[in-house]
């Protein structure tokens, strides 16, 4: 490993489920690549990680969340898939929309008019759906594996 500039890329997520059952995923274009993943993004210098997941809420959703308690953090070495001589630190969050939704909602992966860079699009899947073939990023997979096995 090169830790001549080693560094941390801190990623805060929430796992939102609505009173069906089904948990929100984000499907996205960015940094010319198609990834589906939990909803979030990463933390800012000198901002706790519930504050980052309620910033990330209103970029995303336009709309703010209700965080509600620690679900997962990651626990062992994962490179950070974008950032070269950066570990990955991942914390998941379950959390739910205090409103109702205002923000689109798809009934199909990567529904976006372009695919260009910041693209964004959000669906619902049920419990029973989600697997870890259906997110992109290495810890989601661990996370919706965590998931499927709660049932």
């Amino acid at each position: 490993m090169n830790t001549k500039h080693p560094c941390f890329n801190v990623r805060v997520y929430g796992i939102i489920v609505n009173d069906k059952g089904e948990v929100l995923l984000a499907d996205e274009y960015q940094l010319d690549t198609k990834m589906t993943k939990f909803p979030g993004g990463g933390l800012q210098f000198g901002e706790g990680t519930k504050d980052c997941l309620r910033r990330e809420a209103i970029e995303e959703f336009g709309q703010g969340i209700e965080v509600l308690e620690h679900y997962y953090t990651l626990d062992y070495y994962q490179p950070s898939y974008f950032y070269k001589n950066c570990q990955l630190l991942s914390i998941y969050y379950k959390a739910w929309f205090a409103d109702p939704v205002r923000f689109v909602i798809s009934d199909r992966p990567f529904d976006f008019p372009r695919w260009e860079n910041g693209s964004l699009s959000f669906r619902w899947i049920s419990k029973d759906q989600l697997s870890p073939d259906e997110v992109s990023l290495p810890v989601d997979k661990v996370v919706a594996s965590k998931l499927q096995q709660e049932g």
